[in-house]
């Protein structure tokens, strides 16, 4: 394994590039009972015998709603431009429709003032999964109604937050939402039906089309867009078979939600696909869902390897994989952003998620984690190399900010770049923090150099004229 100090990437990135970190509610804020908040579906599926590994759940995870202000103080000590966050629906609005909670909304109005008195953006996400399990009484995604709620939820929070807030995600990764949650249903609902997986694919775009339009019509000054789950699908053989596997699965995973998005339109080969599972579509919906957009996020954690045989033996690629069992592949990274910047009309993009799970060492105060900070220097390394190659970044995120509830891993897995000593919430930077702080701050100094050698140049120029005339 290598590592990469912070000074042999400084040269890669144009000073308006965003740096940041990432978490979401559900996983850090705790308080699952207080102030007001109504259960979310995962609230729920944590009660479901088997649901999550360790048998844990999300009542307390990180506490981050009491220690918000220390958390935020991390966040600025990294020196990192943003911080992504997501907003608890049922906290603000428990039933999804309905009384809005003060609490809720007061709380999330002390996070994003925090953050600007920090001198952070705030990079606010209206859906991390955590759907109001009211609303899942009466059907959830797989329901029109809710479209319409989540546009209601989404007015609200501009309301309150959009003139401080730098961008707004409609939804996190909703292949994940539809697919885990509804067809395999090892995620919150735990619904196992392909066909309201699918309609539920097509309702939260259908929402997030119309959010975007809802949020320009209320005035929003932030920049509007949408985060998706993406990676490189590769066929384990060049067998006709596994190529066709390969190609149906990068259909599901990647296409449907570009081709949507920025063509207005479903390829036509998982339609064909899908049969009588095809969801209802609405005339005028795909005009909506392919409403123009600010920005997109992606989330890359690694390649897929697609076997029409059946699961693909990571191991076999004789490659190092995290603690989730995920194939370290960065290169994919460049592979991904070069293949969606030659397909499609992309806005400036973002990479919103990138991190790994490792069993880190915790030795005297110290956290030892190698292969993280390896793993997110060679993804950066990848932004880096897609760049070159002519691709317009906006800016690179690391999931995530605290070791916290890994959805269906419980605890078990730990992504942070902060380790979280669960008994006593004690946080303590890992080397891979230290080693991003240490990145950041080369960073900055890039910039100040580039500011300085515009105004020299902005100066000599002023003195030729000067002397011309």
């Amino acid at each position: 394994m290598h590592s990469i100090e912070p000074s042999g990437l400084t040269q890669k990135f144009p000073p308006d590039f965003v740096w940041g970190v990432a978490t979401s509610a559900f996983q850090i804020e705790g308080a699952a009972a207080e102030d007001g908040k109504g259960p979310s579906i995962w609230d729920r599926f944590c009660r479901l015998p088997g649901a999550i590994a360790d048998h844990s759940d999300a009542d307390l995870a990180c506490d981050h709603y009491h220690r918000w202000a220390e958390d935020l103080d991390l966040v600025a000590g990294l020196g990192v431009d943003a911080y992504r966050f997501s907003v608890s629906w049922p906290r603000v609005r428990p039933d999804g429709d309905g009384a809005w909670n003060g609490k809720g909304l007061d709380f999330y109005e002390r996070l994003v003032d925090g953050l600007l008195e920090r001198g952070v953006k705030p990079y606010l996400t209206l859906n991390h999964w955590d759907l109001p399990d009211a609303l899942q009484c009466r059907g959830g995604w797989a329901e029109r109604n809710t479209v319409h709620l989540f546009v209601e939820y989404a007015l609200g929070m501009q309301e309150r937050l959009g003139d401080r807030v730098a961008a707004i995600t409609t939804h996190n990764e909703p292949w994940v939402m539809a697919t885990l949650g509804h067809e395999i249903g090892t995620f919150a609902p735990g619904i196992r039906d392909r066909a309201v997986a699918m309609q539920v694919a097509h309702h939260l775009l259908l929402s997030h089309g119309l959010a975007l339009q809802a949020l320009r019509a209320q005035g929003s000054s932030a920049n509007l867009g949408i985060v998706l789950n993406l990676s490189p699908v590769h066929a384990a053989t060049d067998t006709e078979a596994d190529q066709a596997s390969a190609r149906l699965e990068d259909g599901r995973l990647v296409r449907w939600y570009m081709d949507s998005l920025f063509k207005g339109r479903y390829p036509q080969d998982v339609i064909d696909f899908l049969g009588p599972d095809m969801p209802r579509i609405e005339p005028g919906d795909m005009d909506v869902i392919a409403t123009p957009m600010d920005f997109l996020g992606i989330n890359y954690y690694s390649r897929s390897v697609i076997s029409a045989a059946g699961p693909w033996d990571v191991h076999s690629s004789g490659r190092t994989v995290t603690d989730m069992g995920w194939e370290i592949y960065p290169e994919g990274l460049t592979e991904l952003l070069l293949r969606l910047h030659r397909d499609y009309p992309v806005p400036p993009m973002y990479v919103t998620e990138n991190g790994g799970a490792f069993k880190d060492q915790f030795e005297e105060g110290r956290v030892r984690d190698p292969q993280r900070t390896d793993y997110i220097a060679r993804h950066i390394g990848a932004v880096a190399d897609a760049m070159r190659q002519g691709v317009p970044m906006a800016g690179y995120m690391v999931w995530s900010l605290l070791d916290n509830f890994e959805w269906a891993s419980g605890f078990e897995k730990r992504f942070g770049i902060v380790h979280v000593d669960y008994a006593n919430q004690l946080r303590t930077p890992k080397d891979s923090a230290l080693w991003y702080q240490r990145f950041l701050r080369a960073q900055g100094a890039l910039r100040s150099q580039a500011v300085s050698d515009t105004t020299r140049a902005r100066r000599g120029r002023r003195d030729v004229a000067i002397a011309g005339a």
